[in-house]
């Protein structure tokens, strides 16, 4: 097995929040996607895998090596909601701030990207759109020979070409089977359309980490007229929510053939798998 990402047992207390014991593995051929509602730790589990912070206890391996605090991996690629670059920088600033840190850097390649992304060296980054500052830091992250990459956020607030431009560099980014990409996001929609992996945490916990089709056929959404089911059916929902037209809810594929036909079983998408998991478990609180 060619895992690019080994989480094992990693815990992080904060007031308020802690990581707990939070386990999973990616890949190399493979892009895994990270969700979870805000405040779940999706954003601390990456500072983790990037060693900006140090876990109380647990393991982050990437490419087999363990990640410590402020190590710089080469062979990572970072891409973030709001690039780290000063707002002054030209785009040949860029290049020349970033190319030392990187032994393989390579200025051909990354000019050909600028070149593809219609990006202007004689820019300031203040100058470049939003979507323009999301491929800037592509370009950067496909130019040092990174394995991984590691996506934080960055198709919120893009147009739906730009976002699908991106999804299409990430899926011929592992073509070749030799690289990964862990991509976080809250627009499940483009996780539906190119992750092969789901990793969903919550309250600083996995929920689920496996494939995409094992996780969206494991659930059904039923709804329907709350007068009409039974107590006992009614907490095996989870995430039931009532409203003015009836009820609504998630429940297991498997379970569905024991609920009336009076109510309408339907697939379930990602983003309501995140909104029922979420709601169910401040349900029990």
């Amino acid at each position: 097995m060619n895992n690019i990402i080994e989480i094992d047992k990693l815990k992080k207390q904060y007031d308020g929040f802690a990581l707990n014991e939070v386990s999973f593995h990616l890949q190399a051929g493979y892009i895994g996607g990270f969700v979870g509602p805000n405040g779940a730790g999706k954003t601390t589990t990456i500072k983790a895998i990037l060693g900006i912070i140090r876990p109380d206890s647990g393991q982050v391996k990437i490419m087999g090596e363990e990640v410590k605090e402020g190590t710089a991996k080469e062979f990572i690629g970072v891409v973030m909601d709001n690039p780290f670059y000063v707002e002054d920088w030209r785009i040949k600033d860029v290049e020349a701030a970033v190319s030392p840190f990187y032994s393989q850097w390579n200025s051909t390649q990354f000019h050909s990207y600028l070149k593809q992304f219609h990006i202007q060296t004689n820019k300031k980054v203040k100058e470049l759109s939003r979507g323009m500052k999301v491929k800037l830091q592509m370009a950067v992250a496909l130019s040092h020979g990174a394995r991984l990459l590691v996506l934080d956020e960055p198709t919120s607030g893009l147009d739906p070409v730009a976002r699908d431009e991106i999804c299409g560099m990430l899926q011929d980014f592992v073509s070749d089977e030799n690289h990964a990409v862990l991509f976080s996001t809250h627009i499940t929609a483009d996780l539906e359309k190119i992750a092969d992996f789901i990793t969903f945490i919550s309250d600083g916990e996995i929920w689920y980490s496996g494939t995409k089709d094992e996780l969206l056929e494991k659930y059904v959404r039923i709804s329907g007229n709350p007068r009409e089911i039974p107590e006992n059916q009614k907490a095996r929902i989870i995430g039931y929510r009532e409203h003015s037209t009836g009820f609504e809810g998630m429940i297991q594929a498997t379970d569905s053939r024991q609920f009336s036909s009076k109510f309408l079983i339907e697939p379930v998408t990602l983003d309501e798998i995140i909104i029922f998991i979420n709601k169910g478990r401040k349900n029990d609180e």
